[in-house]
């Protein structure tokens, strides 16, 4: 994808090597996902720094995409101006500023025509507790990038469709490389997330399951326990990314082979063998994070020691003790005339909002792909009949109503919810003559 993308832009003279020199490489980029981010808003914030011989570029993620033929979902700017420079900037141009909580971080957020601005001065880090960092705020572009923790999320890209890659990151790229910049173990020990932040990026950019540099994973291992001092939110966004990507079973089993799982609210002894069937039978089916994890998992009981770690959510703990407690004893009808039986009769029983979605993550844990557009696309009949009804036939009591109905209830099931409330109040009024 990324050779085919410079061969187009070299064929377009969208992409002309400028210069190298030492550690910098520099080309120009001139793509239409690239031309496409010039909104008025942009070229407004950009003309005020100009004006104020403020240099400002595309910082991280948002090159990256832009890199791969991809039209960023987040811009992030980076900037020589200081937080107070940009106040100024912003302020004598009437331009609202939003979201101060960045603000002793570098990071002044601008709202312009309706969009948002993130723009982050320039940083260096004095001190790092392997979670948050002391800056320093610096001009120096090199400076800034030598913090950052992957090569190819340390480039900057000028308005102008100058690209600035110090380390390599454009390569790396290209060849679909996951590397830190300069010494992993420093670049990890500076924040542990950053191990994550490795095999999230791995299952996205890289090919091959089992390209990694043995160097890199030396120093996962022996700084893998820095990961109990992350915060269980922290960890659990970048593990669903990582669930989501490519390689995912591949990079489990490294996670477990480092010694990350204990840190992470894993299980020590987790079901690897039934995450590789998990996760060829989930092949193009787009599943939810849990449905994944929950294939590492044994007991219920697993299920609170992961919320205790990782805080998930009310319904993700939810839908993680469904799947646990009918992965194998909630199977569809095979023999039958009417296989999704089974799973239907779950759903009207279960009188839940959320139990055809959960329904629909089972077909996909199971591997039932021919089932699961049905699923999706099945309209949960009503039951026709209610309380007022029996109550219209003289019948008074509410013990026997219940009872009533919950027979009724299973002969509209059986029927294949088929019955309406005429043939239904027939049949109970010949058992009650």
């Amino acid at each position: 994808m990324i050779q085919q993308i410079v061969r187009q832009f070299l064929s377009l003279n969208a992409v002309r090597e400028i210069v190298v020199k030492r550690t910098l490489y520099t080309m120009q980029l001139q793509s239409e996902e690239f031309q496409a981010l010039f909104t008025t808003g942009l070229k407004t914030m950009a003309d005020l720094f100009t004006k104020q011989n403020q240099e400002l570029r595309l910082a991280g993620g948002a090159v990256r995409d832009l890199l791969m033929g991809k039209k960023p979902q987040d811009l992030d700017f980076a900037t020589t101006a200081t937080p107070d420079q940009m106040k100024e900037i912003f302020q004598r141009a009437g331009i609202r500023l939003i979201n101060n909580r960045g603000e002793k971080h570098g990071t002044i957020t601008a709202r312009i025509n309706e969009e948002n601005f993130e723009v982050t001065t320039l940083r260096i880090d004095l001190t790092t507790d392997g979670r948050h960092a002391d800056v320093l705020f610096t001009t120096d572009w090199l400076k800034d990038a030598e913090r950052r923790d992957l090569t190819i999320n340390s480039m900057f890209l000028d308005l102008d469709g100058t690209l600035y890659d110090y380390f390599g990151g454009f390569e790396d790229l290209k060849n679909k490389r996951i590397c830190f910049v300069g010494d992993a173990a420093q670049r990890i020990q500076e924040d542990y997330l950053r191990i994550l932040r490795y095999f999230r990026f791995y299952g996205r950019i890289a090919e091959r399951p089992n390209g990694h540099d043995p160097a890199t994973l030396d120093a996962i291992r022996h700084n893998a326990r820095g990961l109990a001092g992350i915060s269980g939110e922290r960890v659990w966004l970048e593990l669903k990314k990582i669930l989501l990507g490519e390689h995912t079973n591949h990079l489990v089993h490294l996670m477990y082979e480092l010694g990350m799982a204990p840190y992470m609210g894993l299980p020590e002894d987790g079901n690897l063998h039934e995450l590789d069937k998990v996760c060829k039978n989930v092949q193009n089916l787009s599943p939810k994070p849990m449905t994944l994890l929950v294939s590492l998992l044994s007991l219920e009981d697993e299920i609170a020691k992961l919320d205790l770690r990782l805080k998930i959510s009310k319904e993700e703990k939810n839908l993680g003790l469904f799947l646990l407690k009918h992965r194998r004893d909630l199977t569809s009808d095979a023999s039958g005339s009417e296989p999704l039986k089974p799973y239907q009769d779950f759903i009207i029983d279960a009188r839940e909002p959320d139990a055809q979605s959960r329904i629909c993550e089972l077909l996909k844990y199971q591997g039932e792909q021919r089932f699961l557009q049905e699923m999706e696309l099945w309209s949960i009949p009503r039951f026709p009949v209610n309380g007022h009804d029996l109550r219209r036939m003289g019948i008074s009591s509410g013990k026997e109503i219940g009872s009533m109905l919950q027979e009724l209830r299973a002969q509209w099931k059986k029927s294949g919810f088929k019955m309406d409330k005429e043939e239904l109040l027939d049949n109970l009024a010949k058992t009650l003559k």
